[in-house]
């Protein structure tokens, strides 16, 4: 998920594994759901403050992993469209029941989208700006698949993480290796400024910390208790 915004990468602890992010979510895909997690705990907590009501509508869920707010969003009415890097990632999630009602696109996030021009009421990027490199290109096609009159709604780890030299990672359950995705580090700055040369206007900016209700839940948000461990935004298309 994801020090200077000069860098490409995260610091990496001496035990963690780098490799590619295809490569490390297909490595992820067979554990993803089931770990304990604290940050998808917490961004499970708000998200719907930024999406809100989507029967009837248009959905991308770009980045859509195992599919988590794919089929939360499906069973809500809307009509959804969930692209991903990792073919593992998208076997996990065209399984899960109400996956049927879903379009499924395997596809690399670093080039152009395979969708329509302004196909969608609303674009949702969730858990996933710290694996691309270029973020005008990548915001330039989040606004481009997205209607005049929608929305982008994005999450990410909080910047303030890689302070701690946390990124993207977890542990092969076959070697006991930690192993992180490659990732790069961006600040807020960078994720607003990208926006705002796409042609988005900010619309929603917030941060999550780790309170002690959450540390409580997940053994591993113990150690970040009261960092800011998610950064939410939402972009209207201008």
């Amino acid at each position: 998920m994801c020090e200077v915004a000069s860098q490409t990468s995260s610091p990496k602890p001496d035990d963690l594994k780098l490799v590619s992010t295809r490569d490390g979510y297909n490595r992820w895909a067979e554990v993803y759901d089931g770990e304990d997690n604290p940050l998808v705990l917490l961004e499970e907590q708000h998200i719907s403050e930024v999406i809100g009501d989507v029967k009837g509508l248009k959905v991308a869920d770009i980045g859509c992993g195992t599919g988590r707010h794919t089929i939360r969003l499906a069973s809500a009415g809307a009509h959804v469209t969930a692209v991903d890097f990792s073919e593992a990632m998208l076997a996990r999630a065209r399984v899960k029941p109400g996956a049927d009602a879903v379009t499924f696109i395997q596809h690399d996030l670093t080039t152009r989208l395979p969708l329509a021009d302004g196909g969608f009421d609303r674009v949702v990027c969730c858990l996933v700006l710290d694996h691309i490199p270029d973020l005008d290109f990548f915001f330039g096609e989040l606004r481009r698949i997205c209607r005049s009159k929608g929305f982008v709604a994005l999450t990410v780890m909080h910047p303030a993480m890689s302070l701690r030299g946390v990124q993207a990672r977890f542990t092969d359950p076959a070697t006991g290796q930690k192993v992180g995705p490659e990732s790069h580090v961006h600040q807020t700055a960078d994720y607003l400024m990208a926006a705002l040369r796409a042609g988005l206007r900010l619309d929603h900016i917030s941060e999550h910390a780790v309170d002690a209700a959450l540390a409580k839940r997940s053994p591993r948000a113990e150690k970040y208790l009261d960092w800011p461990l998610l950064l939410m935004m939402r972009f209207n298309r201008t």
